[in-house]
């Protein structure tokens, strides 16, 4: 066994301080385990969010060491203790209490975005015909679990806080689950280009770096999203095609 100490954010939305703990670290920890000993031992108001302690319901995100990570996936074995190990609430966000943010703001951008809207069957019997290929590239996107480690490692929200003209990765890969489905025909790029303000994004994959279910945020989602804005909003040659012969199909 090793001790280890811990330097908590104590605090609420009008400010705080982090405070100094101590606990015993045995094998098999995780950083979740860690911060439930300090509350048993020496702090049982310290407020933090967790739920399934098993990576899939995002609830217990925090900033460890600066790095926003999920405290159940995370293992003390992977932290050194020769020094504090510093754990704080996702910056990007404002806090309700302790290490709990308020992501509020998630829940209202997400009902901005315009939900799936099916093209009408191929044939007369309600069948629709696609390619497998297809089905399978939005697979990738409906693993998230909506921890907001993405949104908060964002310098767009968590260093710039645009958080009124950029809706953030998450988002951004939700809109890509949805004009990427090979049956749904709502058309999002304008939104993309103006509220969603999908052009701050300069693509440094950090986003992509911190997710835990290893989606391919930036490569697989935001850039063909950047792609499709470019092909209707800044392409001269599309903008005539449109003129001529309408608004092109998204896909």
């Amino acid at each position: 066994m090793a001790r280890a100490t811990f330097k908590l954010w104590r605090g609420d939305v009008d400010g705080g301080e982090f405070g100094t703990y101590e606990t015993e670290i045995t094998e098999g920890m995780v950083v979740l385990d860690a911060v439930h000993q300090i509350q048993a031992e020496s702090a049982p108001d310290l407020a933090v969010r967790w739920n399934c302690k098993a990576g899939k319901c995002g609830s217990c995100s925090a900033e460890v060491n600066g790095n926003p990570k999920l405290l159940c996936m995370m293992r003390m074995s992977e932290v050194p203790l020769d020094k504090p190990i510093t754990i704080e609430p996702l910056r990007a966000f404002p806090v309700i209490r302790d290490l709990v943010p308020d992501v509020s703001w998630n829940y209202e951008v997400k009902k901005r975005i315009k939900p799936f809207k099916p093209r009408e069957p191929d044939d007369p019997d309600g069948t629709w015909r696609m390619y497998q290929k297809d089905v399978d590239r939005v697979q990738e996107f409906r693993k998230c679990i909506e921890c907001y480690l993405c949104q908060d490692v964002c310098h767009v929200l968590r260093d710039h806080h645009l958080h009124e003209g950029f809706i953030g990765p998450r988002f951004l890969v939700h809109v890509a689950a949805l004009e990427m489905h090979p049956l749904d025909e709502e058309d999002r790029r304008d939104e993309l280009k103006e509220a969603f303000g999908i052009g701050y994004c300069n693509i440094t994959k950090c986003c992509t770096k911190v997710c835990p279910e290893h989606i391919t945020i930036t490569d697989n989602a935001i850039i063909p999203l950047k792609e499709r804005v470019i092909d209707v909003a800044y392409d001269p040659l599309g903008k005539l095609v449109q003129l001529v012969m309408g608004s092109p199909a998204k896909k």
